[in-house]
């Protein structure tokens, strides 16, 4: 009998709060944390990104820790990392892993011409100084996957229970907005002049955006939020940014975790995509989604909420999609206008109440990766 896995914990580090609660809240209220911004040292024009106050992480960090050795983003990560590790009273021993997920890490280290800081933009450098904060005693595992690692950071941990190599992982995922990220997303001229609009006629790209969020997965099935029941990954070797153009991956990926799941596609309640707003993105989504006969099935994209998050947005994602399972609301998928994408799909246009057992969570990246992982709602038996 193969181990059922859960996700027992979960937190988010956001521009939209510092918390799941707050998170959902300002989503039901529909506030986006995209905001235009004039900051000439991560861009010389003004441009549109969901960004964290500096004020903010360093007030709260300091009611944890009043060391000043750590950067931004450790900050970040160990805020996202720091009530779970405290409410789940897991034991830090040697069942007990922690991976960190991120694409860049502490890519900002770099502006600084040293030997140091060279040091520190190594992402095992970023993930000793977030699991020595705590105090794990097994040896960090990072994922680093373009866009996917997030999500895919749950699907290794999945596994990793499912073999017995451990009873309980933490995971954090993070990136934040960066020069360097925004002059690379800039330079593709992927970069929207608005705030980004999923799947719509009317979008121009991409808006950038910044979080840390937390879960941890577990063999135990006290206090379980969710359950995982299925997940894969496959790349579609297409090109280094561009997604495969008939969705190959996607579709793959989705019929695997189907398969591992043993459900039919018709028993997928709730899709949370990846929906980036980019013309290759959304129009192979809808491409794969439909090849699944799963284009009937309401779809958001929380981008408008958050811009992209890169590593962080298929967890962020998750964590969200947890709360519409077990507060049985579908979230608008913000920006939406009208149908932008050449095969239907059903995007969610306002929240609505709805009962979701089983939901779907994809994510694409650059270099042609895609992973799918399904999730159970938890049925508590009345005794």
């Amino acid at each position: 009998m193969i181990r059922e896995v859960y996700i027992t914990e979960t937190n988010c580090i956001t521009p939209l709060g510092f918390d799941v609660e707050s998170n959902v809240e300002a989503i039901l209220r529909g506030d986006s944390g995209i905001q235009l911004h004039n900051d000439i040292s991560l861009m010389p024009n003004s441009f549109y990104a969901a960004i964290i106050s500096n004020e903010k992480i360093n007030s709260t960090f300091e009611k944890i820790s009043t060391d000043t050795k750590y950067s931004r983003l450790e900050k970040m990560m160990i805020l996202a990392l720091e009530p779970i590790i405290k409410n789940s009273k897991v034991e830090l021993n040697s069942k007990t892993a922690f991976i960190l997920s991120t694409t860049k890490g502490n890519v900002t280290a770099l502006k600084e011409d040293s030997e140091e800081s060279f040091n520190n933009a190594h992402l095992d450098v970023l993930a000793k100084n977030v699991a020595d904060f705590f105090g794990f005693k097994t040896q960090p595992i990072v994922v680093s996957n373009a866009c996917v690692s997030g999500i895919l950071a749950v699907s290794v941990a999945k596994r990793m229970i499912q073999s017995e190599l451990y009873d309980n992982i933490f995971v954090v995922a993070g990136d934040e907005v960066s020069e360097f990220v925004l002059s690379g997303f800039n330079a593709f001229q992927a970069m929207s002049d608005l705030p980004c609009k999923p799947y719509s006629k009317n979008r121009t790209g991409v808006s950038l955006g910044e979080a840390t969020t937390a879960v941890l997965l577990s063999a135990e099935a006290k206090n379980a939020k969710i359950k995982v029941i299925g997940d894969s990954s496959i790349n579609d070797a297409n090109h280094i940014s561009g997604p495969s153009r008939t969705g190959e991956g996607l579709f793959r990926s989705i019929q695997n975790a189907l398969k591992e799941a043993q459900i039919d596609p018709d028993k997928i309640d709730f899709i949370s995509a990846h929906g980036t707003a980019t013309p290759f993105n959304d129009e192979m989504e809808a491409i794969a989604l439909n090849r699944l006969a799963l284009q009937n099935v309401p779809i958001n994209s929380l981008k408008g909420f958050y811009g992209h998050t890169l590593g962080a947005s298929g967890l962020l994602e998750t964590v969200i999609g947890i709360e519409s399972v077990n507060q049985s609301m579908l979230f608008e998928s913000k920006g939406f206008d009208e149908i932008g994408v050449s095969e239907s799909i059903n995007v969610i246009d306002k929240n609505e109440e709805r009962n979701i057992d089983y939901f779907l969570k994809t994510a694409s990246g650059f270099g042609g990766c895609n992973t799918a992982v399904i999730f159970e709602k938890m049925k508590h038996e009345l005794h």
